[in-house]
């Protein structure tokens, strides 16, 4: 099966059965043995379409008259429209020779003509194409452009404004490569930068926080060295500032409330030096093999992982904490330009969400311990999921107080700072609150877990 075909095959399932686009992307690819060049351009297209499947509709929309496009030469036109749109690589004509042998074994070949006439109307018309006015229409102009729900644009722009929103979107565009988290119990940033120089793979250090090295060019994950050493773990640098205001000591008591994949976790045990007790609990136990994996590899022997709701109280571990780290599941809308199709959500699968955090940062506020540390974070941009989270919990509980501080340049003075993609470059969408627990408040007497 070509790339273009694994890719079409991709997008159906992807379409049909809602799957999980980088699960499916993971199976396709091994299913039909992609490699090199194939890999790559299965990649970009499957991806790019999934991510441009709003825009692609539009087009699609105003090129022909009819609304009942069958779902298999729908999803070839877009197949077709993103790589004459948005890449290079092969001629036009290619393109639409393609979609007709795409047609006539997906699609029935009187969907060939029809195919044609589309494609060959874009090629004429591409220029005089209209996307909506962005003074007349602003939220239109900015889903088509971009390629984003609606509803999500409207919040962004009721949030953040028409300007900052336009600006986060076009970041989001940028796709940046990965960014890596050093392993210091076995070497240091110069020296792993020095070993990814001596491959060609170009990388500077993080600008906001130490321990981290920033790839400035795309490079597959196993064509890094020194994973099999333990040497370093992928981990956005937002999350590894997350992990950084926790400000964790030597010899601290943590716990880590949603800790699955693990990456804070080994980022926390990295800044304590691998002295202490970090108490890595998840609600999915299933995935808790991935924590006791990776600690292993990494030569961190300080983590415990343990199946545990957040949500749940555990009285042995009231006020045992000297910080705790609440990453709570969200609507991962700070990480759009890694998931595609998050973009496809719908407004009300949201809903939900900032009570459930809450629900999770209160029960685990009672196991920090007078004068110690409460985190709260999430890798979205939604202020209902964030600040106003935040807000309604130092409202009830007046024995916590904001904490100050200060990343890249930008203060938090209120204890809180979102992450925005177009002002810290090559970061993902991203919050974190820092608390610290500066009464006794009405919570149990400490207990003891072993």
């Amino acid at each position: 099966m070509t790339a273009r075909e694994a890719a079409f095959v991709s997008l159906q399932k992807y379409e049909n059965n809602k799957k999980f686009a980088n699960i499916e992307a993971d199976t396709a690819i091994r299913r039909n043995g992609l490699e090199g060049a194939d890999r790559a351009l299965y990649t970009a297209l499957f991806y790019g379409t999934v991510e441009r499947k709003i825009t692609l509709d539009y087009l699609i929309d105003r090129l022909s008259d009819r609304r009942d496009i069958d779902t298999n030469v729908r999803i070839i036109l877009r197949l077709s429209l993103y790589q004459m749109r948005y890449m290079d690589r092969v001629p036009d004509y290619a393109v639409v020779n393609d979609a007709a042998e795409l047609c006539k074994r997906f699609a029935a070949k009187s969907a060939v003509a029809f195919v044609n006439a589309v494609l060959h109307a874009y090629r004429r018309e591409e220029g005089r194409i209209r996307l909506p006015d962005a003074a007349a229409d602003p939220i239109g102009y900015l889903s088509i452009t971009y390629s984003y729900p609606a509803w999500l644009c409207r919040m962004w722009r009721d949030a953040y404004g028409m300007r900052k929103t336009e600006a986060i979107l076009r970041a989001f565009d940028e796709n940046p490569p990965i960014t890596l988290r050093v392993n210091t119990l076995k070497t240091d940033v110069g020296a792993m930068c020095a070993r990814l120089s001596e491959r060609t793979i170009g990388c500077a250090p993080t600008a906001n926080v130490p321990g981290g090295i920033r790839l400035t060019c795309h490079c597959p994950i196993e064509q890094i060295p020194g994973f099999e050493e333990g040497l370093w773990f992928v981990q956005d640098e937002s999350s590894q500032i997350t992990a950084h205001l926790l400000g964790a000591q030597p010899g601290e008591q943590i716990i880590d409330a949603c800790a699955c994949p693990g990456g804070k976790s080994f980022s926390i045990a990295l800044w304590m030096g691998n002295e202490g007790r970090v108490r890595s609990y998840d609600l999915h136990k299933n995935k808790l093999k991935l924590v006791r994996e990776g600690a292993e590899r990494l030569g961190i022997t300080v983590i415990e992982e343990k199946e545990q709701n957040g949500a749940e109280f555990v009285p042995a571990l009231a006020g045992s904490a000297d910080r705790v780290l609440c990453d709570v599941p969200c609507s991962g809308l700070g990480v759009l330009s890694k998931k595609p199709d998050i973009r496809h959500k719908e407004e009300s699968d949201l809903a939900r969400l900032p009570d459930i955090q809450y629900a999770i940062l209160e029960n685990c506020a009672r196991y920090v311990r007078e004068g110690g540390v409460l985190m709260y974070s999430t890798c979205t941009l939604n202020r209902a999921e964030n600040e106003d989270n935040v807000r309604r919990f130092l409202a009830a509980h007046p024995e916590f107080s904001p904490q100050p501080f200060r990343v890249g340049g930008v203060n938090a003075p209120e204890g809180m700072l979102t992450i925005f993609p177009d002002t810290f470059r090559g970061c993902d969408g991203f919050f974190a609150a820092k608390m610290v627990r500066t009464g006794g408040g009405q919570e149990p007497s400490p207990g003891s877990i072993t």
